[in-house]
């Protein structure tokens, strides 16, 4: 069983390029493509994405293939491979974690299909799939409760230093002040802080509270903004 997962289509021939048939070729590249729109939809599951970036990861497969089956058995062989792994480098957007792995995923399933392993990349595309769904539905990783932006106004002549702190250490688990600013021509101050509550469902009585502090004026708490989730 394991022996026939690691059996190349090309047999044991030191060079692929001169010894691939038309047939092989053809059945590497139909493997390449379906198992590429198999990884694009592993990174389409619960993930933001752009066509243009799915379409190219489902492409990623079959044009690995081919670098892989003309250097096989080559010396440039080894730097060919690397030249095709430092694409990840040169991509014009920064990517987020899943995207880079996504990447070397498609990257992987190329090498193994361009060295004429099907059963090998098939077995391995699977697994990857079903880790993937395992870890994104389980609570592994996954923050208690999500950072929240907390935008309180001040009247100008209000001291915040610290007027605010023991309202927030009684409804946050985390609280920093990352910004001050002033509006409506300096008579009034916004402070906004990054916070993540305590316990769900307490927000009116933490903005309840913060209103007897700031005199009444405009609160606001929402989702604090994404951040990229990068390597």
């Amino acid at each position: 069983m394991l022996e026939s997962l690691v059996t190349s289509v090309y047999g044991s021939a030191d060079s692929l390029a001169g010894n691939v048939t038309s047939f092989d070729f053809l059945l590497c590249c139909l493997f390449s493509i379906v198992l590429g729109v198999a990884v694009a939809f592993i990174y389409m599951f619960r993930h933001n994405y752009s066509k243009n970036f799915v379409v190219t990861l489902a492409l990623m497969p079959l044009i690995v293939q081919m670098v892989i089956t003309l250097v096989n058995g080559n010396i440039g062989a080894g730097i060919a491979v690397m030249g095709v792994f430092n694409l990840v480098r040169f991509r014009s957007i920064p990517g987020s974690a899943k995207d880079i792995g996504s990447v070397f995923l498609a990257m992987a399933v190329g090498l193994a299909t361009g060295m004429g392993y099907l059963a090998l990349a098939v077995v391995f595309t699977i697994i990857t799939a079903i880790a993937n769904l395992v870890f994104v539905l389980s609570p592994l990783g996954k923050q208690k409760e999500p950072g929240k932006a907390l935008t309180v106004t001040i009247p100008e002549d209000l001291p915040y230093e610290g007027v605010f702190d023991e309202v927030l250490d009684r409804y946050t688990d985390r609280c920093e002040l990352v910004e001050v600013s002033t509006s409506n021509m300096g008579s009034l101050y916004r402070l906004r802080y990054d916070i993540r509550m305590r316990q769900a469902g307490m927000e009116k009585q933490l903005i309840d509270e913060l209103r007897c502090l700031n005199g009444n004026l405009k609160i606001t708490l929402g989702r604090a903004a994404a951040t990229k989730d990068v390597l």
